[in-house]
Parts: structure tokens; sequence; C-alpha cells
């Protein structure tokens, strides 16, 4: 109910300056070069609300301050501040509050966590209308008057309100009154205690908790029983370990002081059980493999063979079903025990229902070879289902070419690391798996040419060339032979191919719909502000309209465009030019708006004009008139 919208890194370890990036609802992904302080921003991360008590997920300015800077911060005695964290607050949340306190009392979406270095939290933005909260409280106690709303405004906490209800002599204000403590407890003290009781009764709790794995938490192949009893986890493989005998439900008392063992075998395999299928729902390079759990007694000698005690031993084995042969676990792929270990210290917190956790995951599939990492990419998008996830890359193979929306760059520099939500990096070695992951779709899919006109989609492309087509074959202007149009998959998308496919002596145009994604278009003023691209390269059919928005379609006279859809929907009655809506600009929503559909596939009229094979006849001379600018101005730019 509470998702992280925006992290703020102030100081710690490589970082040195306030470094802002914002965070997907499903997945993030920081990509840089080892020691580029990756693993920084995901232990920050981490330390403000780890799932489990653990020191080393606590902030320490001896370890975690930048060593540079530590002696003036020790002499000025400030507590200085690690991370802000902005979160954004579900409807159902909300609703949940203002089912409490009353309607439009609190009606913010937002909220800051700021964890300091001794590990306290301070907390912003949490406003409420507390003369409207006070309002609606003593009117629906029957107990309103000026009088007493102004006492109220004033009333700090339990205290303040137990003197105003020595002030009243009748029962109906004193019990009415009495029912409002709860909100002026203010366990913290703030100015609002109506804002404390919100985060302490219903933020709070909900705040999300965060996991942290890397290939440190393999599990060993044995396990001493005795060494978790001890609970001496300093090592991580030991607390996944621990994790393991946890998510078995398995006493360790009991097991060491029992003779028998078929209870505690029964709950072994179960485990083995759910973790074996749960495995090879996404491990594909072999399915002819099963986890076997066993115990054995050892005999042990100590004070120097004076005396023999009896070592309980968990084996952890392997067995391939296929030649029958079993081998502990550590003898299987680093890759394959790691997607091992992760499920067990995974399937732990899949077991707290009642919690909310973002999985910060530390260079995930290292070992794995590419096919299993794009496993591993699969069973990333099916957790996101219920976990936001952040993680950590520099494989081309972990990162999606169509969700390079995803990719935050961090980067090494001369004053500490720096974390761009944008690729706008200089640094080849950043940008080289990025560019590894697009060149990888690119080479299946299309080719890049030195002279490249951006669009949005496959039936811009379409339309683009088809049209030419007609244009040339009757002497108009058409689009120079020697431009490719290039569909990147998405307005989204644009900045990022800009991005990556700069510096390479290659001429770019984008020809784009009008913006509606404001997130989108602030990523390509980015780029043009950074003089990546020249604004003049960036071209909107609105300009060769008379609308201020438009998209391709609307380059089509409406008659024109309305032939192509109605050939291409016969499941829908005909639309005429009289049923659109003239008070919209653009014929896609006004299209969507008669139909009673968000959206509708664009792609069915660009395909239904490439098997028709028309001449320029078919055409008003609006369309041809549209068409020819386009390419008339395109043509300018790549030849100025």
């Amino acid at each position: 109910m509470i998702t992280l919208k925006e992290v703020t890194i102030h100081k710690y370890k490589s970082i040195e300056t306030d470094q802002t990036f914002s965070i997907d609802n499903d997945v993030t992904i920081l990509v840089g070069m080892n020691e580029s302080g990756k693993t920084s921003a995901l232990e920050a991360i981490a330390k403000t609300n780890y799932f489990q008590n653990d020191n080393a997920f606590e902030f320490n300015t001896t370890y975690d301050y930048p060593r540079k800077e530590k002696k003036k911060m020790d002499k000025s005695k400030d507590n200085p501040k690690a991370i802000t964290l902005k979160f954004f607050i579900s409807d159902k949340l909300k609703e949940q509050i203002n089912n409490d306190i009353g309607n439009n009392v609190f009606t913010i979406k937002e909220f800051t966590r700021t964890t300091k270095y001794d590990n306290s939290h301070t907390v912003g933005n949490i406003k409420v209308d507390y003369s409207k909260f006070v309002e609606l409280k003593t009117k629906e106690l029957g107990i309103s008057s000026k009088a007493l709303n102004d006492k109220l405004l004033k009333v700090k906490n339990v205290e303040n309100l137990d003197t105003l209800i020595e002030e009243y002599k009748e029962d109906t204000y004193k019990d009415g009154l009495k029912t409002l403590k709860k909100y002026f407890e203010n366990v913290n003290n703030w100015d609002n205690p109506v804002s404390e009781y919100i985060y302490r009764k219903y933020l709070q709790p909900n705040l999300p908790k965060y996991l942290y794995y890397d290939e440190y938490y393999s599990l060993p192949s044995k396990i001493s029983i005795e060494e978790l009893q001890k609970d001496n986890l300093e090592e991580e493989e030991l607390k996944t370990a621990k994790a393991l005998f946890e998510l078995a439900d398995i006493d360790i008392d009991e097991l060491i002081n029992a003779d028998e063992y078929e209870d505690y075998r029964a709950e072994l395999e179960a485990t083995e059980a759910t973790i074996t299928d749960e495995l090879f729902k996404y491990w594909n390079t072999n399915n002819n493999l099963d986890i076997v759990f066993d115990i054995e007694k050892v005999e042990k000698k100590i004070n120097n063979n004076q005396h023999t005690i009896i070592e309980h031993i968990l084996n952890i084995r392997v067995k391939n079903n296929r030649n029958r042969v079993s081998l502990p676990l550590k003898n299987r792929s680093k890759g394959f025990n790691w997607f091992f270990s992760f499920l067990v210290w995974f399937k732990r917190i899949q077991e707290d229902k009642h919690s909310n956790y973002i999985l910060l995951l530390d260079e995930p599939g290292l070992n794995l070879h590419a096919s299993a990492q794009n496993d591993l990419l699969k069973f990333i998008e099916d957790l996101t289902q219920d976990y936001q996830i952040i993680y950590t890359t520099h494989s081309p193979f972990m990162i999606e070419p169509l969700k390079l929306d995803r990719v935050r760059t961090v980067i090494e520099t001369q004053n500490g690391t720096q974390v761009s939500d944008s690729i706008q990096d200089k640094d080849p070695n950043t940008l080289f798996p990025l560019q590894a992951a697009l060149g990888y779709d690119i080479a299946q899919n299309l080719f890049i040419s030195e002279k490249n006109l951006l669009v949005e989609g496959v039936s811009d492309l379409i339309y683009l060339q088809i049209i030419s087509s007609i244009l040339e074959k009757n002497n108009r202007i058409f689009l120079n032979k020697d431009i490719t149009i290039v569909p990147v998959g998405g307005m989204d998308k644009v900045a990022t191919f800009i991005s990556l496919l700069r510096g390479n002596d290659l001429q770019i145009v984008c020809l784009l719909d009008s913006f509606n994604d404001a997130k989108s278009k602030a990523k390509l003023d980015d780029i043009t502000k950074g003089k990546i691209i020249n604004s003049k390269n960036i071209l909107y059919f609105d300009q060769f309209v008379n609308t201020n928005k438009a998209d391709i379609e609307d380059l089509f006279a409406k008659d024109d465009y309305l032939k192509l859809f109605n050939k291409a929907f016969d499941e829908y009655e005909n639309i005429k030019v009289k049923d659109l809506n003239q008070d919209i600009n653009q014929i896609l929503i006004q299209i969507a708006k008669i139909i009673k559909k968000d959206r509708f596939n664009h792609y069915r009229p660009a395909n239904q004009l490439a098997k028709m094979g028309v001449d320029i006849d078919y055409f008003s001379t609006e369309t041809i008139d549209n068409f020819e600018k386009v390419f008339e101005k395109v043509n300018s730019i790549f030849s100025s």
C-alpha cells in the first residue's frame, strides 16, 4: 500500500554529494562498472528499514561516511543525513485513513522519510487539515462549537486534552472528548498530533521492508546444526542456513535432543519439494535435478580427544535423475548455487504475509549463462506482481532492451559516485552493457544506417514508407532513399535510443506524436539541454497540421483515415466524419470515444493500407500535401 518512488542518497561511502534517482513501480536497474558505487546505493536503501535485526544493516559513521569528509564531520559533532526516501501512498490506504479521521482531512499522496547516521528518522510532508479534523469530529460527537473547536486546535497531546476535559462538567462533552484521546497520544511529540497519529498508525506499519541479497549468502553443502544453535551468524552462508531451518519450521533444540528424526525428515522433505518445484519453474538449464536433504550424526572429538560428542549435520545434495548421481551443493555450478540459495532466502520473507517488501539484489545471476540469466529475468518479472525490485548489474543479458527506461546509470567521478535517471553518461564502459543489450535487439529487428529517422512504432514506418513511395511515383517530394526509418517501440524509448546511438557519426532526426507523457518529454528535454541532440532535429506531427496536438494519423484528412479504419475494423459500424467530436484534436482519441475503448490497435489500419496497394488518387489533396511537407522538412534537416 506504500511504494518507493524516489531515493536521495546524501552521503554514503563513495557517494559524496546528493544523488537523486527515481524508482519504478516494478523493476529499477542500477548499471555501472565494478566499484562504481552500485552496491553502496543498495546498502544505503537497505539500512533504512531492514527486514530483520542485523548490525550489518545499520548506518555507522566509521564504516559508511565518506572517509575524506569524516574528520570534518567528527569535529562538527553533527548527526548527518544519510538518505531520504520518497514514498507514494495508495488510494486504498488513503481511504482507510480518511474513514478514521474524516474525509479530505488527509489529502497528500507522497511523503518523505530521512534516515540519519545515528539511525534515527525524520518524516516530511505528513500534512493534515487540522481545523477540518476538529470540525468533523466535534460535529460527529454532537459537541461542535466555535469555542470548543478553537480550544481543541491548541491541544498537542493527551495531557493538554485531559486539561481541556476538566473544563467541562457535562458528560456529553467529557465522554465525547475522551473518545478523541487516541488522536492526541503524540508519542513522537510532533507539532501536529493528528499527523503523528496517521504516521504511527497507518504509514509507519506499512513502510516497505528491505531484503538485500548477494552471492555471499550462498548455502554451504554441510551445515552443523550445533553451530546454528549458537546463533553465531557472522558468515552470510550461515544466515542463509538459518533461513532454511526457519523455512522448514525445525526446532533445533528438539532436533538435537531427539532420538527419532522422522518428523524432522518429513519437514525437510516437504521443504525440498517446495523449493525444487519453485526452482525448476525458472531454471531451464537442466530439469533433471532434485534437491535432497539429509541429517546425519557425526562423532566429534574434543578436549584433546578426551571426550566424544555427537554433532548433527544437515547435508544438502543435488541429485541428477538421469544418471542417478548426487553431488554436494557446492559441487554444482556457482550459478545454480546462487539461484537455489536465493530461493531459500526469498521464501523466508514470503512466509510474512503482513509486511510489504522491496527486494535489493546485488549482481543477481552473475555466474549464470546468458540463457539462464534470461530465465532469471522472467523470474524477476513474475516477482514484480508482489514486490518492487532494485538490482545492480553490468551484464547486457540482465537488461531488457525494450525496457531501458528502468535503467539508472552509476559512474565514479572525481566528485564521488554519480547516479543518473537518464542515460546520458559519456563513460563508454558504463554504457557498454546497455549498448550491448540494445545492439543485440537491433541486430535481430532492424538495421541502423548513417541517417536515421526515429519514429515511435511500426505503424509510423508503414505509413511513411507507403506514402513516400506514392509521392515518388508521382514526381512529388518523397523521403530521401538514404534515410532509414527506425521504429523505437514507443515514446518513452526515444530519449534512450538517442543517448545510446550518439557518438557513432550517425545523423538522427525524430518525428514524433505530441507528448502526453510528462516523464518522456522531460527525458527528451534533458538530452536537448545536454546538447546530445539539437532541438531542431526533433519534429512533431502537430507542426504540419492546424492543431496543437497530433499523431501521424492526423496527417490524413479525416475522411481518408476513416476509410482505412472502417476497412480494417469491420466489427464496428462505419464511422463518418460527422460522428467525430470536433472539440477533440486527435482522430485516434475521437474514434476511441465512439467505440468506447481506451485504445485500439493502431497497426491494423496501417497494415490495411499496406495490403491495398493504392495510388495517389485514393487520398485527398490535404493528405498528400501534409505528408509532402513532412518529407520536405525531414530531408532538409538531414541535408543541412
